[in-house]
C-alpha cells in the first residue's frame, strides 16, 4: 500500500504564512518499497550538507544553522519514519520545526533555502494527485487497490471488509433465510431479495471502507457490473467517487490491468477538469480579466486581485517581488537570499485565497511561467 499525507488546503496556507530565515524546502524522490528506504536517506544527507553550505554562504547566525541541522539529521535517524514511503517526499523545515508530506505524484529532487517555502511542486501534488482507488466489486469477492501514476497496483487492507454477499449478510449463501419475520415472511425472494442482500452487502463495504479513505481526497473508481455497480453507488458515502466505471465482472481481472483501465479513466477526469480550467481562463480572458506576464501577474498577486492562478510547475525564475509594490527584479542565481518569483506569486495568492494550479509547461495557458485570472485589474 502506497503510504500518502497529500496536504490540505489549510496545510499549504500556513506553510504559505511562514517567514522566517531559514526555511529549508526539499523534495525527494522515494519509493514504497522500503528496501529504497536508504537511498532515500542518503540523499537527505547530502540535500542538508547543500543547504548547510549556501546557509553558512549567507552568513546566517552558526546556533540557527546547528538547529536546522539537528531538526533533519533526526529525521534522517527516525527508521520508523522511512519504512512508510510513497512516489515522493516534501520536507519544509526549519531550525525548530520539520513538516513532512509523502506524496503520490513523482517529482524531482529539489532544494531551496530561503526565509520562506518552496510550495510550487507541493501544488502540482494538490492540483492532480495522480493517484486513485479501485474498488473491485463482486458478488462473491470484493478488493480495494491504490494506483499511481505508472507504478504498481497495491492492494489495500481494509479491516471488516466482507468477503462476499452471504458473508455481509450473515447466511450461508445468498438464497440463505433471512432473520426479519416481517420481510416477506421470513424470506426475502427472487430477483427482489437478491438486490437486498447486495444492498447490506454494499453497505457494509461503505462502512468499511470509511475509516481508510476518509480524507485522502483521492478520486474512487468503481470496477463492477450491474445491477451491483448500480447499488453501491446508491449507498456510497465517499465524495469522490468518479463517473467513469471499469464494467464488467473484475474477479478474474488481473489486478495490473484494473490498474491500466483506471489509469485511463484517471487521464480521462484530469484532461475534462484541465479544460474547463483553460476554458475559464479564455473567458475571462476575454472580458479583460485575465493576465499572462510575469510582472503584471506579481503586481496582481501582491495587491490580493489574483482569483485563479495557473503556475509551470517545470519553470523556475530566481529573483525577488517587492513587499509593497510587486516589482519583480530577477536574478543569475539561486541562493539563501533570492527566491523563486513564480513561488512568491503562489504564495501571495495563496494568502489572498486564490485557486492554484500548478501544471505541466504544454497545458500553460499563455505559454508562460504563470497566468492569472483576476478579481479586478490593477
Amino acid at each position: 500500500m502506497l503510504h500518502t499525507d497529500i496536504p490540505t488546503r489549510d496545510d499549504v496556507d500556513a506553510l504559505a504564512a511562514v517567514r522566517e530565515h531559514p526555511c529549508v524546502s526539499i523534495y525527494l524522490s522515494t519509493t514504497p518499497l522500503p528496501k529504497d528506504a536508504d537511498m532515500a536517506r542518503v540523499e537527505l544527507k547530502n540535500q542538508l550538507s547543500e543547504a548547510v553550505q549556501q546557509l553558512r554562504a549567507a552568513g546566517t547566525d552558526r546556533h540557527l544553522i546547528e538547529q536546522q541541522e539537528e531538526i533533519l539529521v533526526d529525521l534522517i535517524e527516525d527508521v520508523d519514519f522511512w519504512r512508510l514511503l510513497s512516489y515522493s517526499l516534501a520536507i519544509f523545515a526549519t531550525p525548530t520545526s520539520v513538516r513532512t508530506f509523502r506524496l503520490p505524484n513523482r517529482l524531482s529532487t529539489a532544494l531551496e533555502v530561503s526565509d520562506r517555502f518552496y510550495l510550487k511542486p507541493l501544488l502540482r501534488a494538490v492540483t492532480f494527485p495522480q493517484a486513485a482507488f479501485v474498488l473491485a466489486l463482486a458478488q462473491n469477492s470484493v478488493r480495494l487497490l491504490e494506483i499511481s501514476a505508472e507504478s504498481p497496483v497495491y492492494a489495500v487492507s481494509v479491516p471488516g471488509l466482507p468477503s462476499d454477499v452471504a458473508d455481509a449478510v450473515g447466511l450461508p449463501s445468498i438464497n440463505g433465510r433471512t432473520q426479519d419475520s416481517h420481510i416477506m415472511g421470513g424470506r426475502i425472494q427472487g430477483g427482489e431479495g437478491q438486490k437486498v442482500r447486495m444492498r447490506q452487502y454494499a453497505r457494509a463495504i461503505d462502512r468499511a471502507l470509511r475509516p481508510v479513505v476518509s480524507g485522502l481526497d483521492l478520486p474512487l473508481i468503481l470496477a463492477a457490473a450491474e445491477p451491483l455497480a448500480g447499488i453501491y453507488r446508491s449507498v456510497n458515502s465517499y465524495p469522490n467517487l468518479t463517473e467513469g466505471i471499469i464494467a464488467g465482472n473484475p474477479e478474474e481481472t488481473p489486478d495490473e490491468e484494473l490498474g491500466r483501465a483506471a489509469r485511463g479513466i484517471l487521464d480521462e477526469l484530469y484532461a475534462a477538469e484541465l479544460n474547463e480550467l483553460v476554458d475559464r481562463m479564455a473567458s475571462r480572458a476575454a472580458h479583460g480579466r485575465a493576465v499572462t506576464d510575469l510582472s503584471d501577474v506579481a503586481r496582481a498577486a501582491t495587491y490580493g486581485a489574483v482569483e485563479t492562478l495557473f503556475v509551470d510547475i517545470d519553470q523556475s525564475v530566481p529573483g525577488l517581488v517587492d513587499e509593497e509594490t510587486g516589482v519583480v527584479t530577477l536574478s543569475d542565481t539561486e541562493d539563501a537570499v533570492s527566491y523563486g518569483v513564480v513561488d512568491e506569486i503562489l504564495r501571495r495568492a495563496l494568502l489572498s485565497g486564490a485557486e492554484i494550479f500548478a501544471v505541466r509547461s504544454d497545458d500553460m495557458p499563455g505559454g508562460g511561467a504563470v497566468a492569472a485570472g483576476v478579481r479586478f485589474v490593477v
